[in-house]
């Protein structure tokens, strides 16, 4: 019952510790090793496979497993293996204390909701200030969308959007993949979802050599996406917003997104701020149409995004709550 407790409490502990502290700048964060190592790794597939549709494919496939594989194994190393050799050396009360420590420290990372909320408001307050031209260059930190010509709604909209779709990437599906599978999962989890962020796109260089890791990408996310938008409804009923048509909205618009995942926390966000979100965008100068999620039933403000990010800590809230509890249930199953 003593590793239960350590392996639970250690997820709250992240999860709080990251609320507390985010990811300050000047300690090197594990995302961007595993971008790097990304970055590597597609070099040397790309170097061995032909560069034709079926050999960017298959290489894309080698490509995925190898960096899903090695960051597990990375994880593992972190987590895992110093933990053991403590055991192995009967040092249990060091064991225990590496534990815990080594699990908070990459569940705090795994997670990102103040770094998210950080990030979205120097947009806010950029809008704010009537600086356009500082507050496409905020937002385009944080989306993946051309943004040199967005107007000022549609910087605030893209924030929001971002908000509310890093709710669920960013937030819950981690959790999820933490509980069920402790820190190793998560950081599988990270690795996937970076993979998809870098080379998951419909251009050109992408087409075929990234579907297998977007397509993995959606996976990891399904059940996640769907329970980060439950629990989005359910926050903006306690957070004074409007639930019900958070509710309607998303019943009705959660597919309006050519990812199976990606409008179910939009449109949940739309419907609880009455906005009408997402539409055409431009990616790479090319303009890709999208239907809209939600309804106007206001022009988007800035002061949405504060909205945004209430509505994302209360959701974020109710995830860690849910998977401390799936966690310490996995644990005693297990017999941990």
């Amino acid at each position: 019952m003593s590793w239960v407790i350590i392996h639970t409490g250690a997820l709250l502990a992240g999860f709080l510790l990251d609320l507390a502290v985010g990811d300050p700048q000047w300690i090197p964060h594990p995302v961007r090793l595993i971008g790097s190592w990304i970055t590597v790794a597609e070099r040397w597939v790309r170097a061995v496979f032909p560069k034709t549709p079926k050999g960017e494919l298959a290489g894309g496939c080698l490509f995925t497993a190898v960096v899903v594989l090695t960051s597990g194994l990375g994880a593992a190393a972190v987590t895992v293996f110093p933990v053991i050799l403590f055991l192995r050396c009967g040092f249990t009360a060091a064991a225990m204390a590496a534990a815990f420590l080594l699990e908070t420290v990459s569940v705090c990372y795994a997670v990102a909701v103040r770094s998210m909320r950080t990030e979205s408001m120097k947009v806010q307050q950029a809008l704010e200030e009537n600086d356009l031209f500082r507050a496409r260059r905020a937002v385009s930190m944080i989306v993946g969308r051309d943004t040199e010509n967005l107007t000022k709604e549609g910087v605030a909209k893209a924030a929001v959007e971002t908000v509310a779709e890093g709710t669920s990437d960013g937030i819950v599906s981690p959790l999820f993949w933490i509980a069920l599978f402790g820190p190793v999962g998560g950081w599988i989890y990270k690795a996937v979802n970076t993979m998809d962020s870098m080379v998951g796109y419909r251009n050109d260089r992408y087409l075929y050599f990234g579907r297998c890791a977007a397509r993995t990408d959606d996976v990891f996310n399904y059940i996640p996406s769907r329970i980060a938008a439950v629990f989005m409804i359910a926050a903006a009923g306690f957070l004074g917003l409007d639930s019900a048509e958070a509710y309607r909205i998303w019943k009705r618009d959660r597919r309006n997104h050519k990812s199976p995942n990606s409008a179910q926390t939009e449109s949940a966000c739309a419907g609880a701020l009455g906005l009408k979100l997402a539409g055409d965008a431009w990616y790479f100068g090319k303009k890709v149409e999208k239907p809209f999620i939600g309804d106007e039933k206001k022009k988007t403000e800035p002061s949405d995004i504060t909205e945004a990010n209430r509505l994302m800590y209360g959701t974020a809230y109710l995830a860690a709550c849910f998977a401390a509890a799936v966690r310490f249930s996995v644990l005693i199953l297990t017999g941990v």
